[in-house]
């Protein structure tokens, strides 16, 4: 049976490292994968994860299961970083489950919508990640998309998005990014965080607020600021959180999924049935990487060194953008100012599927053929030749 088995295509991104690992060209640059880079291009493991580590490795008794919804310190944690002080207040309408990294809580959002609302369509902002529809797709769901990104402008095109929101059905289920938009960078204003908030209640939509890059915008608590407005709107909302950016646990698979529901019994009924999907799914969750997030944010001293890394990190990627565009206008390449503007790890570059092709088949430039950049691989080192490259294919 096994030998009528196709080879599937290449993943877009990972499958892009692959093939930058395999190119021989010691100048070669990778701007595809989403992963955070220090000046010297390295991934570095953060100091307060190392502390938090060695206390956990310490005091460890025991390799028993976690509870299918991970530990209750790690469920307070995970809403106290996504709702700040309001967390006290909300959290007994609230389900939270450990998921091994943001994809596998958007996983089992989708598994949990589709059992329960299984004619629900998923609506996808136009660009959005390219696991998006796959993840959706996988859990039985049908998907659909809404305007977003107005590549005139290279900002959200607000009016365009709440027109296509008006025309889905209610009962669906609408994907909004949190912070640092992948792969645009473009991100809702708070006023326009408001005007989706309103329009999904009118319409009766659910929203589902992917939030993997906490703290790589503005801050940890200003980037956080358009899910709580949208929060003090809706009655529901289902919240995908990822700790692989903000703690550089990649590897470790940290993430969790909050529902905030009407009431408490509604949560404790969704809270089970989330159960379900995880016990169905991976059975229960891992432990290192969650124990490691709890034993920082709930340690004072350990919290402000993370937060002060968090801030480096962040400050490192808007450096990175502002030397990209003045870079770009040095070497003869054009006006790219508009990405000094964007947030987070990811530009929407502007270029072309053929450019990206020359970039990679002639610059050994890896970027992902949407024309999205990781600014966070950028360096001091690879700048020059980037920008050169650009220039030589725009």
């Amino acid at each position: 049976m096994l030998d009528t088995v196709q080879a599937a295509p290449p993943d877009p991104i990972l499958g892009l490292s692959a093939a930058y690992d395999a190119d021989p060209n010691p100048a070669k640059i990778n701007l595809g994968v989403g992963e955070y880079r220090d000046a010297q291009g390295s991934t570095p493991v953060l100091a307060s994860v190392h502390a938090a580590e060695a206390r956990i490795v310490a005091t460890s008794t025991n390799k028993r299961y976690l509870p299918i919804d991970g530990t209750a310190e790690y469920g307070q944690a995970v809403r106290r970083l996504l709702f700040g002080e309001a967390e006290t207040a909300l959290r007994p309408r609230c389900a939270t489950v450990q998921a091994p990294g943001g994809t596998g809580a958007l996983r089992i959002a989708g598994d949990f919508v589709h059992a329960q609302f299984p004619g629900a369509t998923v609506w996808l902002s136009e660009p959005t990640w390219a696991n998006h529809p796959k993840i959706f797709a996988a859990a039985g769901l049908t998907t659909a998309s809404y305007a977003y990104y107005d590549s005139s402008t290279h900002g959200v095109d607000i009016e365009a998005m709440i027109a296509a929101l008006e025309r889905a059905a209610a009962g669906d289920m609408v994907l909004l990014h949190g912070c640092c938009h992948n792969p645009t960078g473009a991100d809702l204003s708070l006023e326009q965080w408001q005007r989706v908030g309103h329009t999904l209640v009118d319409k009766d939509l659910l929203p589902l607020v992917d939030f993997a890059y906490q703290g790589f915008g503005s801050g940890l608590e200003e980037d956080a600021a358009g899910l709580r407005a949208l929060l003090e709107i809706v009655p529901e909302a289902l919240i995908a959180s990822s700790f692989s950016k903000n703690f550089g646990l990649y590897q470790e698979r940290v993430g969790a999924l909050t529902v905030v529901t009407p009431t408490v019994t509604t949560a404790a009924n969704v809270l089970s049935q989330l159960k379900v999907c995880v016990r169905t799914n991976f059975s229960n969750p891992p432990a290192h990487g969650s124990a490691i997030v709890t034993e920082i944010l709930t340690d004072a001293t350990l919290q402000s060194q993370w937060q002060e890394e968090v801030a480096e990190m962040r400050g490192r990627i808007n450096g990175m953008r502002t030397l990209l565009v003045d870079k770009l206008q040095e070497h003869g390449a054009g006006d790219f100012s508009y990405i000094a503007d964007q947030r987070g790890m990811f530009s929407f570059s502007g270029l072309t599927q053929q450019q990206v092709a020359k970039l990679r088949s002639e610059h050994a430039v890896y970027i992902v053929g949407s024309g999205r950049i990781n600014v966070a691989g950028i360096t001091a080192a690879n700048v020059d030749g980037l920008c050169l490259a650009i220039a030589a294919v725009v």
